[in-house]
């Protein structure tokens, strides 16, 4: 069932399965509640910046009127609801600072009454973390005019949650919420001088994370774009936090903050977002705008196995990398070689995204290589991820086998920018390998493609499939020819997708990308090989 390495990896998941079973009636016990209760801090000695919380929140145009809601039924109205939109308290960066501080008080008071002590849900690591940053960064408005009561039961829930979490953060091994107890412990370290041990183990434990997480480039090591914008968020927070408070900056912060910024700077797209690789979705780089502009611009091509190219008003993205490790891989997808293409700053070829702000479903659906732009073969996959209940439990759905891409040769001279690259996914099971070259033909101004099919060895057969998946907004219409598509892009803007001795044909497809699927539509061409290689030519240029 297992070899050596994944014995390894169940038998950690049973002992980690155990740790949590044992913590959970152990943190709802009055002996590990009261150890929570430490030192209350008298004051505050450092008030950050509220507006550093819109770097991390969600809610951005929807707003909180806490005026015209009642504090006292405030959680009796969102009992029901999701526990995480409310008890992480995020929705503080949303409100009305003049007008609001009484009743966020009230709340918060409220809040204590109920919640001081372990409960699932509300003391869940990332909505407890959220809400102590949450906190902290609102720490003025929250205790102004507050009673000498209020404050110092205010201060022992910021302490007994940060407690908890120095307590825990060693069992924590998704990478995304563990930055957001660092994020956290450091705040409270800055803001309370009885707790500065906090800001120290932060740190420390803060160095060894970026070691740990990133590339030489400073982008996460599960080459997810999602996790770049994620982990960069709270490694600014900190930055920004130690800079106002006039802290010494530590080197390593200043310097993985810069590659991070780097890195958006590279992949960001026309409009504004990330390309759909390897586990990623729509996420906005509005926040980032500041930051963005006070960055050097990258002289790299591929960042994050991520290749790069734009010219005049077209811009593509090309996964040229390497699965991540197991460690790394809880998000990833299967779609090696896959491409998006940009076009006057619309997204014209996508990948679906993935399904995670959806459903578990939907989740699943986005890690098969089928819901990128890429070939699959006799229609299977390429990664196989584990299926054992026990391991995604602990670890999430990481992949259990592996692939290479192999001979990256960047082109880029007076006619042509582009990439070529092989990987070997398919050269076990199906004895061929998929290379694939993409160039922007800077004399024609338009998108060109040659993807090969070469068969290491004669006598297995192979039914090929390109799917080539459209923005969901365009509309695609197969030519009298058979070989060429249109795409509207809008009244008086189209294209013409076309491959050469290939009959293309439409397919219904669906977008994950978003909170929500989409119906969307995907061009594809199929055939059979047996004893041969084959290349397909394939281009999108303007409509003449």
């Amino acid at each position: 069932m297992f070899g050596l390495k994944g014995a390894y990896y169940y038998l950690a998941a049973i002992q980690i399965s155990l740790i949590k079973f044992v913590k959970k009636i152990y943190f709802s016990t009055s002996f590990y509640n009261n150890s929570l209760k430490t030192k209350i801090p008298t004051q505050i000695y450092f008030s950050p910046n509220p507006f550093l919380l819109s770097i991390i929140s969600p809610y951005k145009k929807k707003s909180f009127k806490i005026s015209e809601i009642n504090p006292n039924e405030f959680w009796i109205e969102r009992k029901n609801k999701n526990l995480k939109d409310y008890h992480n308290f995020l929705w503080l960066n949303l409100i009305d600072r003049k007008a609001d501080g009484k009743n966020i008080q009230k709340i918060i008071y409220l809040w204590s009454l109920k919640y001081s002590n372990f409960k699932r849900g509300v003391w869940e690591t990332s909505t407890l973390s959220s809400r102590v940053i949450s906190w902290i960064l609102n720490v003025d408005i929250i205790i102004n005019n507050g009673t000498f009561d209020f404050k110092k039961k205010f201060f022992l829930n910021i302490i007994s949650q940060c407690n908890h979490l120095k307590k825990n953060i060693r069992f924590e091994n998704d990478h995304i919420k563990k930055i957001e107890i660092l994020a956290a412990l450091i705040l409270s370290g800055l803001v309370f001088k009885e707790y500065k041990e906090n800001f120290e183990i932060g740190i420390k434990e803060l160095e060894k994370f970026v070691k740990y997480n990133f590339d030489a480039d400073g982008f996460p090591l599960s080459r997810n774009p999602n996790h770049l914008v994620l982990l960069s968020k709270y490694l600014i927070l900190c930055f920004e936090s130690i800079k106002d408070a006039q802290q010494y900056i530590p080197e390593f912060l200043e310097d993985i903050v810069e590659k991070n910024l780097t890195c958006l700077n590279l992949i960001k797209t026309p409009d504004n977002s990330i390309p759909f690789f390897n586990g990623a979705s729509e996420i906005h780089l509005d926040n980032f705008e500041e930051y963005l502009n006070k960055t050097r611009k990258s002289k790299k091509n591929i960042i994050g196995g991520i290749f790069f190219a734009k010219v005049k008003n077209q811009t593509f993205y090309f996964d040229v990398g390497c699965p991540p490790s197991k460690n790394f891989s809880r998000d990833y997808q299967s779609g090696p070689l896959s491409f998006e293409y940009y076009l006057d700053g619309i997204k014209i070829i996508t990948n679906c995204g993935f399904g995670n702000k959806i459903s578990a479903k939907a989740e699943l659906i986005s890690k098969f290589t089928a819901s990128h732009s890429t070939l699959t073969i006799n229609d299977t996959t390429i990664n196989k991820f584990e299926s054992n209940k026990l391991l995604n439990n602990i670890y999430g759905s990481s992949i259990k086998n592996t692939f290479k891409t192999s001979e990256v040769k960047i082109k880029n001279d007076i006619n042509h920018i582009g990439c070529s690259t092989f990987h070997d996914g398919y050269e076990k099971k199906f004895r061929c390998i998929h290379k694939r070259e993409i160039y922007i033909d800077k004399q024609k101004n338009h998108l060109q493609g040659i993807d090969h099919i070469v068969k290491k060895s004669d006598g297995l057969p192979i039914r090929y499939n390109f799917r080539f998946h459209l923005n969901p907004s365009l509309t695609a219409v197969k030519t009298m020819s058979g070989n060429s598509v249109l795409l509207q892009i809008s009244k008086n803007k189209s294209l013409i997708f076309t491959v050469k001795e290939e009959i293309l044909e439409i397919e219904k497809s669906i977008f994950l990308g978003g909170k929500k699927i989409l119906d969307s539509t995907c061009i594809t061409f199929t055939g059979n090989l047996v004893n041969k290689n084959k290349s397909f030519y394939w281009e999108i240029a303007k409509k003449i």
